[in-house]
Formats: C-alpha cells, sequence, structure tokens
C-alpha cells in the first residue's frame, strides 16, 4: 500500500525536511508519528530537500508502511494525534506504486516575502525577512523588469550556493509575480526545479536591482557567467516557502 500525502509545516524550528543525525527535521518527525499512526515503521519519501528554517503550505509526500491499513481519508485525522503542533498532514489517497513525489514533479511554486518597512512587525518574524531600507515603486518596477531575464530554461550555476555539488544546475523558470500589499513585498517563482538556495539568491539579486547596484539588464550577464560570484547578496534568511507542487499523475 502506498499513500499520497500533502503536509503544512513551519521550518522555524526543523532543519530542513531530510533526516540529519542528532537534529530535528520533518521527515524525523513524520517516520515517528506515521510508525505510531500505523502500529509499523514506515518509508517517508519527500518531493524536496527544503532548507533551515524554510516553511512549506503544499509539500507532498508518500507514505509507504510496512504493514497495517488505514483508509486514506481518514489517514489526516489518525495521524493527527500524533503529529507536532508545527506539522499537518491535510490530505491522502492511495497512489500507484512506482509514484515518485520528487522525480514525477512538473513545478513547485516558491514564495517568498520581504516585510519592507522602517519598523519591524514581531509577528511576522522568522517568517519573513525582514528589509528597513525600502524599496521605492521605481525598484518594484526595475525588480519586474529584471525578473523577465530569469524567465525560461538557463543554467542557474550563478543563482546557485557556491558549496552545492549538484551538477545538473538547468532549470526552467515559468513565472516570477513581484507584489506589495502595504509593507509586505511577495515574489512568487514557478519552476520544474530549484537549485540550492536559488530562490533566496534570485531575490538577493533582484533586490539589489531595486536598489542600483545591477541594471536590469545585468541579469542576463549574470547568468551567462555561470559564477555564484557575479550574482547578489548573500542568499537573504527567513521568508521562503514551498507554497505547492504539482504533478500530472496525481
Amino acid at each position: 500500500m502506498k499513500y499520497f500525502a500533502k503536509i503544512k509545516y513551519l521550518g522555524t524550528d526543523f532543519h530542513g525536511f531530510q533526516v540529519q543525525p542528532g537534529k530535528r527535521t520533518v521527515q524525523s518527525e513524520l517516520n515517528r508519528a506515521l510508525a505510531e499512526t500505523f502500529g509499523h515503521s514506515c518509508r517517508i519519501t519527500g518531493c524536496s530537500r527544503t532548507d533551515s528554517g524554510v516553511h512549506a503550505n503544499e509539500f507532498c509526500i508518500t507514505v509507504e508502511p510496512d504493514a497495517g491499513y488505514i483508509p486514506p481519508e481518514k489517514l489526516s485525522l489518525a495521524a493527527a494525534r500524533f503529529l507536532p503542533q508545527d506539522i499537518s498532514l491535510f490530505y491522502a489517497k492511495e497512489c500507484d506504486q512506482d509514484f515518485h513525489p520528487r522525480y514525477d514533479v512538473i513545478g513547485k511554486e516558491y514564495v517568498y516575502k520581504i516585510y519592507n518597512d522602517r519598523v519591524a512587525d514581531p509577528f511576522w518574524h522568522r517568517r519573513s525577512w525582514f528589509l528597513p531600507r525600502i524599496i521605492t515603486d521605481e525598484g518594484m518596477k526595475k525588480m519586474r523588469q529584471a525578473a523577465e531575464y530569469i524567465l525560461g530554461e538557463h543554467d542557474f550555476t550563478s543563482f546557485m550556493a557556491a558549496d552545492s555539488d549538484t551538477q545538473d544546475t538547468v532549470r526552467r523558470v515559468d513565472y516570477i509575480k513581484i507584489d506589495r500589499v502595504g509593507p509586505m513585498v511577495e515574489l512568487r517563482i514557478f519552476a520544474n526545479g530549484f537549485l540550492y538556495n536559488m530562490v533566496r539568491i534570485i531575490v538577493g539579486t533582484l533586490c539589489e536591482v531595486a536598489f542600483g547596484r545591477f541594471e536590469p539588464s545585468d541579469i542576463a550577464d549574470i547568468i551567462a557567467a555561470r559564477n555564484r560570484l557575479f550574482a547578489g547578496m548573500t542568499a537573504p534568511p527567513d521568508g521562503l516557502y514551498l507554497n505547492r507542487v504539482d504533478y500530472e499523475k496525481i
């Protein structure tokens, strides 16, 4: 029996999704909670590796218990009593044995939130990047112009963490939406996949465009350089959400 499930989690107190010895991770909490739910150990496979502090609104997993059966429509409530308060399993269905939540993905959307005001809001602490330097309307316009150069299929080595060992660095970005409501600036980026720290570095670089360090057209040269040193500031901190994951088979 194999379940496809969707979870939400607040990443503040997690060292990312994947199991790491001696560290609290989303996968390790799921392993524990679902083993108690089924009364047997389970194999949990996630759609992505997320960094420490990254939140998820629609993170997809598969659950393969060694034994036991719970109707999919009852799994959410059955697991709820064993899950910590910062993880929720809110959807489940049966899926094919050959379905893989990572390799069958056709696209993922990340959302990055910037709290852009002179004074911080404690309710957004560790759930957004507090940026006290104000992005003007002209800066927002330049960010959107720069984002146009990121769209399409490119080698995104310049937007990958320098210590990443990923060999395939080509990704396709389908859209980048940049909006502002009051002090909150929100960037939505949808692609067929992401490199380590790719969204954070894109956000940092677009902010550098807003503040005049780069011109929007410089983004084309940064991409062509295929060198992390050519991009903008060190990847900014909290504010990143894996918003949704899309599939053809599910």
